[in-house]
């Protein structure tokens, strides 16, 4: 069995062609949607302030395979979130995919004398 990375993958984009019940809805939900709201998940959060409207975040985790890479991570991420999107009925552009693998992230821990 091969090894697995958990990957924390951030997705942004931009909100672009939006029904007038698509930004209502959004509007609406906006307090479920803030700061608050922020978490890694496999299914995704979303988050997005709403004024302006313009611009949102998906933050997803993804386990794959390491020799898959950070991109695949990302792809993975990126497809998640159109998905989402298109199943919730929002119109979105350019999404960009920003990746950690937690499996290789160094830790600089403060030895004992200094804390």
């Amino acid at each position: 069995m091969s090894e697995q990375h958990t990957y924390r993958v951030i997705v942004r984009g931009t909100w672009e062609g939006l029904t007038d019940e698509a930004r209502a809805r959004l509007l609406a939900e906006a307090a479920d949607h803030g700061m608050a709201s922020m978490r890694f998940c496999a299914e995704g959060s979303l988050s997005y302030e709403p004024v302006p409207l313009k611009h949102f975040s998906m933050r997803y985790v993804v386990v794959s395979d390491p020799a898959d890479g950070e991109e695949m991570a990302g792809a993975i991420a990126e497809d998640r979130a159109e998905t989402t999107l298109r199943e919730l009925g929002y119109g979105f552009a350019g999404l960009k995919s920003t990746v950690t693998d937690l499996d290789t992230m160094k830790i600089n821990r403060k030895p004992a004398s200094r804390r």
